[in-house]
């Protein structure tokens, strides 16, 4: 693996063990974002902190890494629906984060899908 190579992975698992982390912290905050129709909230806001951990201890091993960045690929677009409810909500609320902060967010959710699948095949 190249020094570039092995930065983009780490920045990458730390992106995604920081993220795991928040979902521990501002458990109650991420499970206001959870759309309605997912059951059991709270144990599936749990569950995907536990993933993204995971997910960032298996970039950083070899033998792993391609499980890891497809599963985390896979994960990123599964959760924008929640990213999106979560920038409609705040929108309408004066309390909310800001557009400046979802806009962004919401438009690099494709490249966190490709440097997931990126990672993937970093050997």
């Amino acid at each position: 693996m190249t020094c570039g190579q092995r930065t983009g992975v780490g920045l990458l698992a730390a992106c995604y063990a920081l993220a795991g982390v928040g979902h521990f912290v501002f458990v109650d905050a991420v499970v206001r974002i959870v759309p309605a129709a997912v059951p059991f909230p709270r144990t599936v806001v749990i569950a995907t902190g536990v993933c993204e951990l995971f997910g960032a201890v298996g970039l950083t091993q070899a033998r792993w890494r391609p499980l890891a960045g497809r599963l985390l690929a896979l994960y990123a677009l599964c959760v924008w629906p929640a990213n999106v409810r979560h920038a409609l909500l705040d929108l309408g609320a004066s309390t909310g984060l800001p557009i400046w902060y979802h806009l962004p967010r919401l438009a690099a959710q494709p490249l966190l899908i490709g440097w997931a699948w990126w990672a993937a095949r970093v050997r």
